[in-house]
C-alpha cells in the first residue's frame, strides 16, 4: 500500500512538474517567493487593526506564534524525522525534474511553505469569516497556489503539499481556538 501511494505521488510530480512556460515560470517563481507578498501581510495586519482595534496586538502574537509552530512543526517533526529528499534532490529523478535552478534545502516532507501559508491562510479565514467571507476564500485560495508552486518548481511531491496544508491548518485552528478562549479570559467576551 505505501509503495503505490508513493508511485502516484511520484506520478502526479511529474505530471504536475512537467507543465510549464515562460509565463508559469515567471508567476510560479514570485508566488513562490516570500518577499512579494510584504504588502499582502501589511494589508492584512492594517484588517486585524480595522476590525480588532486594540485587540490586533495580541492578535499579532498569535500570529507570530502560528507561524512559530508551523515552522517549526514542518521542519524539526517532519523534514528532520522523514528525511525524504526533494524530488530535485533525488538521484532516481536526476534529468526528469524541471527546476528554476534552485533546489532548496535537502528534505521535502512535509512543505513548509504549504504549512505556513495554510496556516496564516486558515487564521485569518476563520478571525475574518463574518466580516470579509471572500477575502476568507481568497486567502485560501491564495496559500493553494503558493503550494502548487512548490510542485511547479520541482522542490515538492504533491503528498508533501498535501500533509503541510493539512499541519498547517490544524495548528491555525488551534491557534484560534486559544484566541476565542483568550477573548473570553481578557475581555470577558462570549
Amino acid at each position: 500500500m505505501i509503495e503505490l501511494m508513493k508511485e502516484l505521488d511520484l506520478k502526479l510530480f511529474l505530471f504536475f512538474n512537467g507543465i510549464h512556460s515562460a509565463a508559469g515560470d515567471f508567476i510560479m517563481y514570485w508566488l513562490s517567493h516570500k518577499f512579494i507578498w510584504i504588502p499582502l501581510y501589511v494589508f492584512l495586519l492594517y484588517l486585524l487593526f480595522r476590525f480588532y482595534g486594540k485587540k490586533a496586538l495580541l492578535l499579532l502574537v498569535m500570529v507570530a506564534l502560528l507561524i512559530t509552530i508551523s515552522d517549526q512543526v514542518s521542519v524539526h517533526c517532519f523534514k528532520n524525522v522523514f528525511q525524504r529528499l526533494r524530488p530535485c534532490h533525488e538521484p532516481s529523478l536526476e534529468g526528469m525534474v524541471y527546476t528554476l535552478g534552485r533546489c532548496g534545502g535537502k528534505y521535502s516532507f512535509i512543505s513548509s511553505h504549504a504549512s505556513n501559508s495554510f496556516a496564516i491562510a486558515v487564521f485569518m479565514a476563520l478571525l475574518l469569516w463574518d466580516k470579509m467571507r471572500i477575502f476568507s476564500i481568497v486567502m485560501i485560495v491564495w496559500a493553494a497556489l503558493v503550494s502548487y508552486s512548490r510542485i511547479y518548481l520541482g522542490v515538492h511531491y504533491p503528498a508533501d503539499i498535501i500533509c503541510g496544508a493539512i499541519a498547517g491548518s490544524i495548528e491555525a485552528f488551534i491557534v484560534y481556538r486559544l484566541w476565542l478562549w483568550l477573548k473570553t479570559k481578557i475581555w470577558k467576551e462570549t
